[in-house]
C-alpha cells in the first residue's frame, strides 16, 4: 500500500510537474529534484525491507534454540519416566514381598485382626445410635480408629474395645438419670434433668425426647403420646430406688413415638369435617339445649303434679293439673257429658306446653344422619375432581377429601344417636305427665257420674 501511494504521488507531481511546463514554462530544476526525491525513496524502501529481512532470520535463529531446548527437555524428561517406572517396578516387588513377610510373621494373628476390625466396624453404628450415647458421648471414636487400622491392634486397644462393648450391655440394663442440654423446638436449648430407661426411651416431666446421632442433640417429640402414656413418666419420677413403676417404652428406640406425631387427636379429625361437620355440631348443640330445658321443666312439673295430688281439694293453678281440678271446680253442676268435654279441652289446652320441643329433638336427630350423608357425597364429589386433575399416583392428594366424606358420616351418626335417646327420654317424661292427667281427669268424671246417680 505504501509503494502504491508512492506511484500515486509520483504520477501526481510528474502531471502536475507537465502541466506547469507547458502551461508556465518551468525550469527543469525542479524536475531533477523530483528525481532526486524519488530515487532516495527507492534506497530507503531498499534499508528498510533489508532490516526486515535480517529481523526474521534473527527470530527464527531463536524459534529454532526454543526448539532444540525443548527436543532436550523431552528427551529428558522421558529418560527420567523410564527410571521411575523402573523403580515403581522395583518397589512392587519390594512391597510383596515384604506384605508376604508380614503375613508370614502374623501367623494366627492376623485372623484376629480381622476379627477386631470387622467388631469394630459393626459396634460404631449401634454405639453411636445408642441412648447410651446421650448420656456417654464419645464412645465411637476408638472403635473408629480400630475399624481403620491397618496394624495388629494393641492390647490396650483390644480392652478398649471390650469396654465399650461391655458398657453398651451394662447400660442397657440401666434407668440413669443425668443433666444434658436439650434443645426446644422453638430453637432455644436448656438444661434439663433426663431419665434414660435403658436402651429404649429418654424421657422428662414434660414428656419423651428423642436422640438424633447425626447432630447428637436431644429435642422433644413434635407431638406427645396420650395423657395416659404420660401419666406412666410422673410415676417413674416419684419412685425411689427400692420402688417400681409401670412406664411406656418404644422397643425401637423412637419409631414408634416418631410415627404417633403423625396420628391426629379427634380435635384434627372433627375439622376434617369442615363445615358440614360444623352444622352438625350445632345441630347436636341446639338438641342437648332443647332437651335440657324440656327434661328441667319436664321434672319441675312433674314435681309440682306429684304436690298437688297430696292436695287435689284445693287447685294450684301453677300446675297442669291443679288448672284441670280448677276447671272441674268450676264446672261441678255440669252434667256428666258437659264436664267430660270441659276437661278434654283442658287436657288439649296443657298438651302443646308439655310436648313443646320434643318433636323438634326427633327432626334434629332425624336431620343429622342426612348431614352426614350430604358431606359424604361432597368428599367424594371433590375426590373424584382431584383424581381428575392429578391422577391417583398420590393417595395423599386425596386423603383430605375422602376425610371430609367420612368424618361428617361419623358426625351425623355421632349427633343422631343421643338426641334419638334424649327424644325418647323426654318424650317419657311428657307422656307420663298427660298419663296423669288423664287418669284424673278420668276419676273425677266418674266421680261426677256417681253422685249424678246417687
Amino acid at each position: 500500500m505504501k509503494k502504491l501511494f508512492k506511484g500515486f504521488a509520483v504520477a501526481a507531481v510528474l502531471s502536475v510537474s507537465a502541466g506547469t511546463a507547458l502551461n508556465a514554462h518551468a525550469n527543469t530544476d525542479a524536475l531533477d529534484k523530483i528525481l532526486e526525491q524519488v530515487k532516495q525513496e527507492r534506497i530507503s524502501e531498499g534499508k528498510l525491507n533489508k532490516q526486515r529481512e535480517q529481523e526474521f532470520l534473527s527470530a527464527r535463529a531463536d524459534k529454532q534454540a526454543l526448539l532444540n531446548k525443548a527436543k532436550s527437555d523431552l528427551a529428558a524428561e522421558k529418560a527420567r519416566g523410564d527410571r521411575l517406572a523402573k523403580e515403581y517396578a522395583q518397589n512392587e516387588n519390594t512391597l510383596a514381598e515384604k506384605e508376604q513377610a508380614l503375613l508370614n510373621a502374623q501367623g494366627t494373628l492376623g485372623e484376629m485382626f480381622g476379627v477386631v476390625r470387622r467388631a469394630a466396624a459393626d459396634a460404631i453404628g449401634s454405639i453411636e445410635a445408642s441412648l447410651v450415647s446421650a448420656e456417654k458421648p464419645g464412645r465411637a471414636e476408638v472403635l473408629r480408629s480400630l475399624a481403620a487400622a491397618k496394624e495388629l491392634p494393641t492390647v490396650r486397644e483390644l480392652e478398649e474395645l471390650w469396654i465399650s462393648l461391655q458398657t453398651e450391655m451394662t447400660e442397657s440394663a440401666k434407668v440413669s438419670t443425668f443433666e444434658t442440654e436439650v434443645a426446644g423446638l422453638d430453637g432455644s436449648s436448656s438444661v434439663k434433668k433426663v431419665t434414660r430407661i435403658g436402651n429404649f426411651n429418654l424421657v422428662t416431666d414434660d414428656g419423651y425426647l428423642i436422640y438424633s446421632p447425626e447432630t447428637k442433640a436431644i429435642q422433644p417429640l413434635g407431638k406427645q403420646p396420650d395423657s395416659y402414656i404420660l401419666a406412666g413418666i410422673s410415676d417413674l419420677e416419684n419412685t425411689s430406688a427400692d420402688n417400681y413403676a409401670g412406664v411406656y417404652i418404644d422397643p425401637t428406640r423412637g419409631a414408634i413415638l416418631r410415627i404417633n406425631t403423625q396420628k391426629k387427636s379427634l380435635m384434627e379429625y372433627y375439622e376434617q369435617g369442615a363445615e358440614v361437620g360444623y352444622i352438625i355440631t350445632v345441630l347436636l348443640l341446639v338438641g342437648l339445649l332443647i332437651f335440657v330445658v324440656r327434661f328441667v321443666d319436664l321434672a319441675l312439673t312433674s314435681t309440682k303434679i306429684k304436690s298437688q295430688l297430696k292436695n287435689l281439694s284445693t287447685p294450684n293453678t301453677n300446675n297442669p293439673l291443679g288448672r284441670i281440678l280448677k276447671v272441674y271446680a268450676d264446672n261441678k253442676n255440669q252434667d256428666v257429658e258437659n264436664l267430660e268435654l270441659k276437661l278434654d279441652e283442658a287436657i288439649l289446652r296443657e298438651t302443646p306446653r308439655i310436648e313443646a320441643g320434643i318433636n323438634i329433638i326427633k327432626i334434629l336427630a332425624a336431620i343429622a344422619p342426612l348431614l352426614g350423608l350430604l358431606g359424604t357425597v361432597i368428599g367424594m364429589i371433590l375426590t373424584f375432581q382431584t383424581i381428575t386433575l392429578f391422577g391417583t399416583g398420590n393417595p395423599k392428594i386425596m386423603a383430605g377429601n375422602i376425610s371430609l366424606a367420612l368424618v361428617t358420616t361419623a358426625l351425623g351418626l355421632i349427633a343422631a344417636l343421643p338426641l334419638i335417646l334424649l327424644h325418647s327420654i323426654v318424650a317419657g317424661r311428657s307422656k307420663s305427665v298427660l298419663h296423669v292427667l288423664d287418669e284424673q281427669s278420668a276419676g273425677i268424671i266418674a266421680a261426677h257420674a256417681e253422685k249424678e246417680k246417687a
